[in-house]
């Protein structure tokens, strides 16, 4: 069926128009945008709060609701248990499955290598951030506990430092914040994607965010770029420093730095070990990057590329063909 055009002299829909709202069998009329302000704002307001930027503790809800239950298992000391018993305590604070809070655990460990500062300590395959294929092992068959680190997150955390609110089901209460010590919000990568917003925190060496901050209590006008150098990744590479825009990220939030993989050349093999990556790719997509350029003869000298990570680390070899300059 042809659609009607509209005559030139109707009215256009517009966010002011009205919209018919029932409302216990009686039907009343309300803007659009008043709608959006009573309905969808709170929603967007949570989501934005809880999901994509961390409280000034440096976690969003589900982090800290896993660790402050390791932190009641007492975890803080002895040896690792089992991650299923770990997922399955802390069910109690956040009753969202269990495969959501196990992969929150895998994120916070080290054995994933995602933070600068891991909280967890991990046994077991806990897969790896620079790798897309290397999967985690089930919790059934991992083991973690607290890092040492993580003794900072909960220094007197039972002397009222921090509110207390009732959990889902109000059987047992749960901290709105954790007491930390240092600046564990800058200290960590955080991410997080909510409604027409995102954050990206990059992550900073611990030394220099103490030194920053001692400095900044002492003078508030301090430059912070003296002792807050660049930004720190655990997957290491070359930062391509720009004093200009760090100055501009420092003083907006805004801004990117640009990193630069690793490597050296093994002469005896006549081939680049590339060893260290950017933090927001894999090394499956370097490697499918690669490979595409020398199908479109845009890179002629190699003559392989293959991923040699093993438990040393992060490799990808280059294999050069002969008389070529490294």
């Amino acid at each position: 069926m042809a659609r009607r055009k509209k005559a030139s002299n109707e009215p256009v829909n517009t966010l002011a128009d009205n919209v018919h709202i029932k409302d216990a069998g009686t039907v009343k009329d309300e803007k659009i945008v008043d709608t959006l302000k009573s309905n969808y704002m709170p929603y967007a307001m949570s989501v934005i709060l809880s999901r994509a930027i961390p409280e000034i503790d440096g976690f969003k809800p589900s982090h800290r609701k896993l660790l402050y239950t390791m932190y009641n298992m007492g975890l803080l000391q002895g040896s690792t248990i089992k991650s299923a018993n770990i997922v399955g305590r802390t069910m109690q604070l956040n009753p969202h499955g269990d495969a959501s809070i196990y992969e929150t655990m895998i994120r916070l460990s080290r054995g994933n290598e995602s933070l600068l500062y891991p909280y967890v300590e991990s046994k077991g395959n806990f897969g790896k951030a620079y790798s897309k294929n290397m999967m985690y092992a089930a919790s059934r068959y991992t083991e973690a506990k607290l890092a040492p680190i993580a003794k900072e997150l909960f220094e007197d955390i039972n002397k009222d430092t921090v509110d207390f609110v009732d959990n889902y089901d109000n059987s047992m209460k749960e901290p709105t914040l954790l007491p930390v010590t240092f600046p564990s919000v800058l200290a960590n990568v955080t991410t997080g994607i909510a409604v027409g917003m995102a954050s990206s925190i990059a992550s900073f060496n611990l030394k220099e965010l103490c030194d920053t901050t001692v400095a900044l209590i002492k003078n508030p006008e301090h430059e912070i770029s003296e002792t807050l150098l660049a930004p720190d990744f655990v997957g290491g590479g070359y930062i391509i420093y720009d004093k200009d825009e760090l100055d501009r990220i420092y003083k907006t939030g805004r801004g990117s730095v640009k990193v630069r993989a690793k490597y050296n050349y093994d002469k005896a093999y006549n081939c680049i070990d590339i060893t260290e990556i950017p933090p927001t790719t894999t090394s499956e997509a370097i490697i499918d990057k690669i490979v595409e350029l020398v199908k479109t003869n845009k890179v002629k000298e190699l003559s392989d590329v293959r991923d040699e990570t093993d438990l040393k680390g992060l490799r990808i070899t280059l294999d050069l063909k002969r008389g070529i300059d490294p």
